[in-house]
């Protein structure tokens, strides 16, 4: 038997555009003679297409969708993952289900079993566990088919109470097969291929993983669907963050290795990893800025941005270029996903701005080739003043005065946004919106955030990664201190501690989820770690306003994590 695995990049809601894409992959899996092709978990509406599901209409035009597949499914298998109505009048409307397709007709359908429900995952509001479990009969095959998470259970997760391989094994299976929509982040690839070789050898089969692709406002799936052997060898990890397809011999897959001597019971745990072990025994900060996860991180930023605007329908960008690092990071990488004449880049100088700022801005559109526009706001900014004095009285300069600047330059990009169909690409890196060290309606102003989930040493290790081959960035955007600009001198280490440790700090409570005893008992200062964890805590009323960031971490901002604004745990 061949299996083709079709890795496609899918948009919620878009029945025709998947649907088209779909068959396209069935056609292609014919021509390479394949008898079954597999997609990915909810590949026919787009996942995670959330409170979509509570519409009839959206699960009725999965179902029509799901019927002209099957007519083109004839003379081959098809797997696709799409909701199916619950017939039972208990639990929920509805099942994430896997339909195998086949002589123009539905022959199966696997429901899953284990549903997620953190992080970024919200299956248990919309799906009903499975009650039951299957293998289906296929051309001589018995075919284990899972659903994502439903393959994650490896080694008891207490989070569950069934294991669906289990359930499975007393029939017989000839094959595993995954139906995945597994998001990105910087540990996904290592932990994901522990998983899959620890089943294959644990249940001496063979199994064919089929991951999803693109990005989905602030998810990204990366692809690097997986095939393993009866052997629990790597035979083919397919491309990442783009679509990808390949068709395998299950015969071959299933020939035992004559040097081979793994027992299934041997040997599998200790490939098995968690997000949390990865990179845990190194230093923070080269586990996050090492030259894998660069690498990885650039290509899903490029992914993310190009896929919202291409599935928001808008084709242009604009962003305040300061002369920072952060705003030049994201303006190289806008115009690498969009294209240089799609990116404006709009200098708004003050009093306190520096030359070398404005001449540093410039330089880099040069280098970009992208537009880029002048407009001082000194005169705004004083007319500012002067309409508040009266209010303002003569209390000293301070920081009402500073953010009145970044909320003209939010004012003035917003208005060339709105006027010209542009979408504002915000600035900020996570150390920053960590801290609050930004300013609402400001610099905070945005539809999308590039760097929400980089800190501020990853932002530097990905702008010298920009800068491999040749200088794009200018040098002396890399080596000069951040600052902020909004008076005299000022300097981002006159706020915050040495990004060097305040992300370090950072990543043990956010990412790590440890408490301010567990982190000082890692060495860290006492009153340094307080104050950090103080900011963060504090400072979530301004996180909820903010845009929506591309994940890329294991714990991102955003929809992943959910804390009280008015919470006072650690302040």
């Amino acid at each position: 038997m061949k299996i083709a695995l079709a890795q496609q990049n899918y948009h919620i809601g878009n029945f025709e555009e998947n649907t088209r894409k779909i068959i396209e992959a069935i056609q292609w899996a014919k021509q390479q003679g394949a008898d079954l092709v597999v997609f990915s978990e909810q590949c026919i509406p787009g996942y995670p297409a959330r409170d979509f599901l509570e519409f009839n209409d959206f699960i009725n035009k999965c179902y029509e969708s799901l019927d002209v597949i099957r007519e083109h499914a004839d003379t081959i298998g098809v797997l696709v993952g799409s909701p199916s109505r619950n017939p039972n009048e208990k639990g929920k409307d509805l099942f994430n289900a896997a339909f195998l397709l086949y002589q123009k007709e539905i022959k199966a359908e696997i429901q899953k079993t284990l549903l997620p429900n953190y992080d970024v995952f919200d299956e248990y509001r919309y799906f009903e566990p499975a009650f039951e479990w299957k293998v289906i009969e296929f051309k001589g095959k018995k075919l284990a088919v899972t659903i994502c998470e439903d393959i994650w259970n490896f080694g008891g997760n207490p989070m569950y109470r069934i294991t669906p391989m289990e359930q499975l094994m007393p029939m017989k299976p000839d094959v595993m097969i995954n139906l995945s929509a597994s998001p990105y982040n910087y540990a996904q690839d290592i932990v994901r291929n522990s998983i899959v070789k620890a089943l294959t050898l644990k249940y001496k089969l063979p199994m064919l993983y089929c991951n999803a692709v693109g990005s989905q406002t602030e998810i990204v799936f990366d692809g690097g669907s997986l095939v393993y052997d009866i052997n629990g060898c790597k035979v083919k990890e397919m491309k990442y963050f783009e679509e990808d397809y390949e068709v395998f011999d299950l015969e071959k897959l299933l020939q035992v290795s004559k040097t081979s001597n793994i027992t299934p019971l041997e040997g599998a745990e200790k490939y098995f990893y968690s997000a949390r072990e990865v990179g845990s025994d190194v230093n923070t900060l080269e586990y996050l800025s090492d030259d894998k996860n660069i690498d990885e991180i650039y290509q899903a930023l490029i992914l993310g941005i190009r896929d919202y605007f291409r599935k928001m329908s808008f084709s242009k960008a604009i962003l305040g270029a300061s002369g920072g690092i952060d705003s030049a990071l994201v303006q190289a990488l806008a115009v690498d996903a969009l294209g240089k004449e799609n990116v404006r880049a709009i200098l708004m100088p003050s009093q306190y701005s520096s030359a070398h700022s404005v001449a540093d801005a410039k330089q880099l559109s040069i280098n970009l080739g992208n537009p880029y526009d002048i407009i001082p706001i000194e005169n705004i900014y004083e007319t500012f003043l002067k309409e508040l004095k009266p209010v303002f009285n003569d209390l000293p300069f301070g920081v009402a005065e500073e953010n009145i600047q970044s909320r003209t330059r939010g004012n003035l990009l917003m208005a060339i946004a709105n006027k010209f169909g542009y979408i504002l690409l915000n600035t900020s890196n996570k150390s920053e919106l960590a801290t609050g060290y930004g300013t609402l309606y400001g610099d905070m102003a945005g539809g999308l955030g590039v760097l929400g989930d980089l800190y501020k040493t990853q932002v530097y290790a990905l702008s010298k990664y920009i800068n491999k081959k040749k200088e794009i960035i200018p040098n002396n955007i890399l080596t000069k201190a951040p600052s902020a600009e909004l008076r005299p001198g000022q300097k981002d280490a006159d706020s915050l501690p040495a990004y060097e440790i305040l992300d370090k700090v950072l990543y043990e409570y956010i990412e790590q989820r440890r408490g301010p005893k567990e982190i000082i008992a890692r060495g860290f200062d006492a009153a340094l770690v307080v104050r950090v964890l103080k900011l963060v805590n504090t400072n979530e009323y301004k996180r909820n306003q903010f845009c929506p960031i591309i994940r890329v971490s294991t714990k991102a901002f955003g929809v992943g994590r959910r804390v009280p604004i008015v919470g006072k745990y650690l302040s």
